[in-house]
């Protein structure tokens, strides 16, 4: 195995794409736990710590700038990025323990290709999208088109993701960000859910986004749930049919960490109690 940390996004892609079997490392909290368990040997780890822009938090044209190595433990400490998206920050420091959000990273999270990711479905309801650096340069790619399926990746050989942004807030806007676990923490989501909102004056819902994670072979963009509540001010009535419209969207598998039925049922809970505290963040933002 060969390891190269290069410093420039373009010999990284040159690197990935000369050789078939390379993996790229941001946090290596999935990576390396892969290669101790033998589920991958690649010929190739790229490490792209070294490359800037993978590791810088900016503003830029109104939104935020977020490198795909910037670790979760790093996003928590950025008090003005936390303030405007709390709930892309509150998803990334729910991956694994204290000392795993040390290394993890949202780059990592996404193209590690798990349905049950937890800050993807944050980033989808954010509307973020993703860079991607590769051996014809750059292309912009919205975070709900890069996975495909588990493990399966919307990159062509020698991309990786170099960076997010994340959109302009207009006023009154917030997000936030639910999973549930069998146990209290360092778990995996058995339904996660995301919701990013804008209100007017009055509290009337002007623009919404709604995103499922782990209800399907890939995380999910939920606009019948978003349009279920524009329009309302989050009544009753509007959040019995954003909880319908999220489970209608749930094409969940049954395993030992949660029946259909039950992942069903828990993701219109999860996708109302997201609304409501996402509406509460924004009428105070």
């Amino acid at each position: 195995m060969r390891y190269e940390a290069p410093e420039t996004a373009e010999s990284a892609a040159a690197l990935l794409a000369a050789t078939a079997d390379a993996r790229v490392l941001a946090g290596g909290t999935d990576l390396l736990v892969q290669m101790r368990s033998d589920i991958v040997d690649p010929a190739l780890i790229v490490d792209i710590k070294r490359i800037t822009e993978t590791r810088r938090v900016t503003e830029e044209k109104g939104g935020w700038r977020v490198g795909a190595a910037v670790t979760g433990a790093e996003l928590k400490e950025h008090p003005r990025l936390k303030k405007v998206w709390p709930g892309v920050v509150e998803a990334a420091n729910l991956i694994g323990s204290t000392q795993v959000q040390g290394r993890a990273t949202l780059g990592g999270n996404l193209c590690n290709g798990s349905p049950a990711a937890d800050s993807v479905p944050a980033l989808i309801a954010a509307g973020a999208v993703a860079t991607a650096a590769g051996p014809q340069g750059r292309r912009d790619i919205p975070v709900e088109d890069v996975m495909l399926g588990p493990r399966k990746l919307a990159l062509t050989r020698g991309e990786f993701v170099l960076s997010f942004l994340l959109p302009p807030r207009p006023p009154r806007s917030s997000d936030a960000y639910l999973r549930f676990i069998p146990r209290t923490e360092m778990d995996i989501a058995v339904v996660g859910a995301g919701v990013s909102l804008t209100i007017d004056s009055g509290g009337t819902i002007t623009a919404a986004r709604v995103s499922l994670g782990a209800v399907a072979p890939r995380v999910l963009l939920v606009r019948e749930a978003a349009t279920a509540i524009i329009g309302s001010r989050l009544e009753k009535e509007a959040q019995d049919r954003l909880e319908a419209a999220a489970r209608a969207a749930c094409t969940p598998i049954d395993d030992k960490r949660g029946t259909v039925e039950f992942r069903v049922q828990v993701a219109g809970v999860l996708t109302r109690r997201a609304a409501l505290i996402a509406l509460d963040r924004a009428r105070t933002s």
